[in-house]
């Protein structure tokens, strides 16, 4: 019981960012994507939803694209592939709640300020590399 319930509040914490992820992957759908529910996340992928994550500044290169609870990717084949990696941001998603996006955005804009990759060298994709490269 205690277990349900401190997964209730995780999935609350971070819901402000899976609101934003059901809103594009269900627009997604009405153009031919996806859905399905694996690994204590959902995922959408494929028609409009492949489209948008093709769209993100790393162009073609991203499989997938966490928002809270939600994972948004090009295929459903990459999203496996990256499946892993992925979920660790769901982890941090819980983590950090509402504060993800300015603290991920903050940290690539310190990284980037001191010589460093954007991407690669943010903190938390680091820590998502190392626990699922």
């Amino acid at each position: 019981m205690l277990r349900f319930a401190t997964k209730s509040l995780l999935v609350a914490w971070a819901s402000p960012y899976s609101v934003m992820g059901l809103m594009i992957g269900g627009l997604g759908m009405l153009w031919g994507g996806k859905c399905r529910f694996r690994d204590g996340a959902i995922e959408f992928y494929e028609g409009g939803t492949g489209w948008f994550v093709r769209h993100l500044p790393p162009g073609v290169h991203t499989a997938g694209f966490t928002l809270g609870h939600v994972i948004l990717g090009q295929t459903g084949v990459g999203l496996i592939l990256v499946g892993a990696h992925e979920r660790i941001h769901v982890r941090q998603f819980e983590r950090w709640g509402p504060l993800m996006g300015p603290a991920y955005l903050l940290a690539s804009a310190w990284v980037w300020l001191h010589g460093l990759d954007p991407y690669r060298d943010n903190p938390f994709e680091v820590e998502a590399f190392d626990e699922a490269p």
